[in-house]
């Protein structure tokens, strides 16, 4: 997985990422917008038959939308470690 900044400001981040599906940009566009922090989250597909995708960020004056995205990539992996721990457990009640 190959990650470019596209554009960077002190309030805007938007990064392209190889390899990344809808799941994976729609999980972490969730975490954003549920920072307060942030004014706008979102990510497209350029192209249906391209697999980038371009995520972006823009947070509200003074914070810096590196620390906001990074943070959100720790929720979503949280998340991820969650949902494997309850998986085990139900699957070891089968």
């Amino acid at each position: 997985m190959k990650v470019k900044i596209t554009k960077k400001t002190s309030n805007e981040l938007k990064i392209e990422v190889e390899d990344a599906g809808h799941t994976l940009c729609n999980l972490l566009q969730k975490n954003l917008l549920g920072d307060a922090n942030v004014d706008l989250a979102g990510y497209e597909m350029p192209h249906p038959l391209a697999s980038s995708a371009i995520i972006y960020v823009r947070t509200k004056k003074g914070v810096d939308p590196e620390e906001v995205l990074l943070k959100a990539i720790k929720k979503t992996r949280e998340i991820n470690n969650e949902f494997g721990r309850e998986l085990k457990k139900v699957l070891k009640k089968t």
